[in-house]
């Protein structure tokens, strides 16, 4: 597996405790929610990325 990027974020502190109860609901890490959140978008939008395999 290719090593992940790291990226600073600053969110509002509202989004980021929305962002912080949907990730214990779904029993993820905020980062792993962020990311989880970022994928569906892409999908949504037709840019998923592609995967090497």
């Amino acid at each position: 597996m290719p090593d992940k990027k790291k990226l600073l974020l600053r969110l509002d502190p509202a989004v980021y405790d929305a962002i912080a109860k949907w990730a214990a609901d779904d029993l993820r890490s905020v980062n792993g929610q962020i990311e989880f959140a970022l994928r569906l978008a892409l999908k949504e939008a037709g840019r998923e990325p592609r995967t090497e395999r």
